[in-house]
């Protein structure tokens, strides 16, 4: 199968103030995408969808083309991935290339590793819609998630209420935003959230980290620390 890989890069951050360029561990933080696509992709088939200058000058100071600049109306704070995603199908398809299957890569998941790609494109097949990469989730609806009923007291989100330890609940999972193998002709039809047919691929917790936050840059560069 054909596949594109993209990695969507706004300038606009306001959690973590230019963090797509921003150097972690020695290297910018969109580096790491970069070099976990190019394990599997020639530098043609790597797509950095970005509205910012210097993002496309850090991408292209590793070797990378930026094909385009992402258009302002793809560039608000309102704009989501999906649209992102359909720009850059249809401008490889305005230069006669179409892809089969597309791997979304968020510069945001750094410790996201080789074989957490490897794992998450073995389990796709064209029958369905999404491969999508998740972690065990903080909080279990089965145990300790409640909301408010009727009269305003908190009740269990999920079943019956009578987990008392929470290994013995179902366990539940979460997208950790890292790997999404995405079939095109879905994507065509629906956004990613109108997905049915998704097959799920767990990562560690360690690598699930999500940089949104100066709190989670802290924890990553300790653990960069850590590790070294």
């Amino acid at each position: 199968m054909k596949t594109l890989y993209v990695i969507p890069a706004r300038g606009g951050s306001k959690g973590i103030p230019h963090k797509n360029i921003r150097p972690l561990g020695g290297l910018p933080l969109i580096g790491y995408s970069i070099n976990v696509a190019r394990c599997f992709a020639d530098d043609a088939d790597i797509c950095v969808s970005t509205d910012d200058k210097e993002i496309a000058a850090v991408a292209e100071g590793m070797g990378l083309h930026v094909p385009f600049m992402r258009p302002d109306y793809l560039a608000t704070d309102t704009c989501g991935t999906y649209e992102v995603l359909l720009h850059a199908v249809d401008f490889y398809h305005q230069k006669g290339i179409d892809y089969d299957r597309m791997v979304l890569l968020q510069p945001t998941s750094p410790f996201r590793t080789k074989e957490d790609v490897e794992k998450a494109l073995a389990l796709y097949r064209e029958d369905i819609d999404m491969v999508v990469t998740v972690k065990e989730a903080a909080s279990n609806p089965y145990y300790n998630c409640y909301e408010p009923d009727e009269n305003g007291f908190l009740s269990i989100s999920k079943g019956d209420g009578k987990y008392t330890r929470r290994q013995d609940a179902p366990k539940v999972w979460e997208y950790n935003g890292a790997v999404y193998v995405i079939n095109i002709e879905s994507l065509k039809k629906m956004p990613l959230n109108k997905f049915t047919r998704r097959v799920m691929c767990e990562m560690s917790l360690h690598n699930s980290i999500d940089l949104d936050t100066e709190f989670d840059w802290t924890v990553a560069e300790m653990m960069l620390e850590k590790e070294k």
